[in-house]
């Protein structure tokens, strides 16, 4: 299989369903961010991280293919794919693995700035990432392009997982976090 097909030199690409569009269209828009998101993400994994949020990690890279895969899905021309659904489990699996880093960190008192640890700081950038995700598969609404409210639910939970996960890793780093001050 060649990794260049030509079917996109005139500025279309083809969704999941044959139909073809613009790349500058607004779903993918969408799914691309998902993917910038993903390859951010990657970044974050070969920062020195604990095994356990590695593999943490990995599944959401999986689960945000799955993401894409269904922004890309023209579900008027064809059915979504098994592997393109995310489920309520996926947010649950979110919601315990803030629960489960949280419960180890000081209360927060303040606005909490990015950096701290570089780890820390990259998980930051995935959260911004997730947000900007976030706002561009809610342009899809007035389109009305079926998206699933799981899938908005999953990335919204995603991004206060990454907000927790800097946390996390610039503390069990052994770093100071950095807060915001209003009188500068």
């Amino acid at each position: 299989m060649k990794i260049y097909t030509k079917t996109g030199d005139t500025g279309q690409t083809g969704l999941i369903g044959g139909t073809r569009v613009w790349k500058n269209n607004p779903r993918l828009e969408a799914y691309g961010t998902v993917d910038e998101l993903n390859a951010f993400i990657g970044t974050l994994t070969t920062s020195e991280i604990p095994d356990d949020i590695l593999e943490f990690l990995q599944n959401i890279q999986h689960k945000l293919f799955a993401v894409g895969s269904h922004l890309a899905t023209d579900q008027s021309k064809t059915s979504l794919k098994t592997a393109s659904i995310i489920r309520e489990d996926d947010v649950i699996r979110l919601e315990k693995e803030i629960d489960r880093m949280d419960e180890t960190l000081p209360p927060l008192n303040n606005f909490v700035l990015p950096g701290g640890s570089f780890a820390g700081a990259s998980a930051h950038v995935c959260r911004t990432v997730t947000r900007r995700a976030e706002r561009k598969i809610m342009d899809l609404v007035p389109s009305n392009i079926a998206i699933d409210a799981t899938i908005l639910k999953y990335i919204n939970r995603l991004s206060d997982y990454f907000f927790t996960l800097s946390r996390y890793l610039t503390v069990s780093e052994g770093h100071k976090e950095f807060f915001w001050k209003k009188e500068i």
